[in-house]
């Protein structure tokens, strides 16, 4: 069965223009053209991807996305039409796993979701062990963290990065080398995109963010997770 791809965006040049290129690729293509409608599709259709504009009528991409997030973890690529760091952070601190300024290459964004959904379908398919490290417990079949005991709720791309951590602890990771490993060789984003992720993952698994024991920063290079 083909994976579906909601489009979020109140242009309906766009819509189109992206939709065609997307039922080439093979997707199934839903839309909606603001955030209440969005959601509501969200909620009924289950799409795999969600493509998501930040300047929409009524709730803006920035609360649809916080909205999701309470419900699902399903991959959610933000557009925006300023080239603006700002946007693009805020995005990633409400759970966006990726994002294109617009105009962009239709291309590129079926190859985002391609690469998204490759990622998605081996952490579900092709992990088959727990990692236990410290108070943090990472179940591969399951697809779940547990912090302290607790049941955390990790976006896709949160649960990519604890991962590549937890399975090589003490080995230091550059942040260039997480943004290939995690979005790819290809991808347009910079070191903050892995800082944002990092810090939300922090606040989401360390007892005191503020004060981390096991996912460690090493100064002028990148991170890394503690051996326990």
């Amino acid at each position: 069965m083909a994976e579906k791809v909601l489009i979020v965006d109140d242009e309906p040049t766009i819509v189109e223009f992206v939709r065609i290129n997307l039922e080439k690729a093979g997707f199934q293509v839903l839309s909606a053209g603001d955030g209440e409608t969005a959601l509501e599709l969200a909620a009924s259709e289950q799409p795999d991807v969600i493509v998501l504009d930040i300047m929409l009528p009524g709730k803006d991409g920035f609360e649809v996305c916080r909205e999701l997030r309470r419900t699902t973890a399903v991959p959610i690529i933000m557009l925006t039409a300023r080239d603006d760091d700002i946007d693009k952070i805020l995005g990633l601190e409400l759970g966006a796993d990726d994002y294109l300024t617009k105009p962009f290459n239709p291309r590129e964004l079926v190859a985002r979701i391609k690469a998204i959904l490759r990622r998605v379908d081996r952490s579900h398919k092709n992990n088959t062990k727990v990692i236990t490290r410290g108070r943090i417990q990472l179940d591969l079949d399951r697809h779940q963290v547990l912090a302290g005991g607790k049941l955390v709720d990790l976006t896709p791309k949160e649960f990519e990065l604890l991962e590549l951590l937890m399975k090589s602890p003490g080995r230091v990771f550059s942040r260039e080398i997480l943004l290939e490993r995690l979005w790819g060789y290809d991808f347009f984003g910079d070191s903050k995109t892995i800082d944002v992720h990092i810090r939300r993952l922090r606040e989401k698994v360390e007892e005191d963010p503020s004060s981390p024991t096991h996912i460690l920063t090493v100064w002028g290079i990148g991170y890394k997770f503690r051996e326990f």
